[in-house]
């Protein structure tokens, strides 16, 4: 075996666990209780922006035009990357409660672009959901199937075959039959595994876990801790 090829794994872990240990920290002061009036401000500190992890982080945001797995302008100056799951509950009550908010008052002005990204940890049905959420955006039907996935009440029923064509028609998905051969598609497997691998390659490992300008928050957290990561990465 060649032994030019030892350095290459050495090399990907470092940057993985460079790019994770940040994850971790700042995930954990998402999550910390607050304390003496902090304000949640805790939740979005992170490295300077100098800090190369960060600007790597930051440098995940795709801002492809015509892309159906996001809303907001391209050129939008802070993006927001959700990594979720359709059967994570609290994944839902993000999508129910904060999102529309963050839409209504940040994306609505061009200030946020929010990206999504299919993370699912939960077993078959979650990769088959993600997989349906792929295939009604090839139809421009995402940001519907994702509301009709998230609604209350719709995790309990599950994600099997014919709920997923259930869910498809609740979001207007025109064509049925080619929803149903997008999602069994090469394309939708290899969409997934580019979320899923930009995910772990960063240290995600639970839903749902965000990147506000390259600065992570885990968790669906209130809304006033999304409005402070964006104004500052705004700054």
């Amino acid at each position: 075996m060649s032994s030019r090829k030892s350095p290459r794994p050495f090399l990907i872990s470092a940057g993985v666990a460079l790019a994770a240990v940040t994850l971790g920290i700042v995930s954990w002061q998402a999550t910390a209780p607050e304390e003496k009036g902090s304000g949640g401000s805790a939740a979005v500190a992170a490295p300077p922006r100098e800090d190369p992890a960060a600007a790597q982080l930051k440098a995940l945001a795709r801002r492809e035009d015509g892309d159906a797995l996001a809303v907001g302008r391209a050129d939008a100056p802070v993006v927001l990357i959700e990594y979720s799951d359709f059967k994570c509950g609290y994944c839902a009550k993000f999508a129910r409660d904060t999102e529309p908010e963050l839409v209504k008052k940040y994306v609505a002005d061009g200030t946020l672009r929010i990206e999504w990204r299919n993370f699912p940890i939960f077993g078959a049905e979650s990769e088959a959901a993600a997989k349906a959420a792929w295939a009604a955006g090839r139809q421009g039907r995402f940001q519907q199937f994702h509301a009709a996935a998230y609604a209350e009440g719709s995790k309990e029923k599950g994600f099997g075959e014919d709920r997923l064509l259930e869910l498809a028609r609740e979001a207007g998905v025109p064509d049925l039959e080619r929803f149903t051969a997008d999602r069994a598609g090469d394309e939708a497997a290899a969409a997934l595994k580019k979320d899923q691998e930009e995910g772990y390659r960063i240290g995600v490992s639970s839903t749902p876990s965000f990147l506000v300008g390259g600065k992570p928050i885990a968790g669906a957290q209130p809304l006033r801790v999304f409005e402070a990561a964006i104004a500052e990465a705004k700054r």
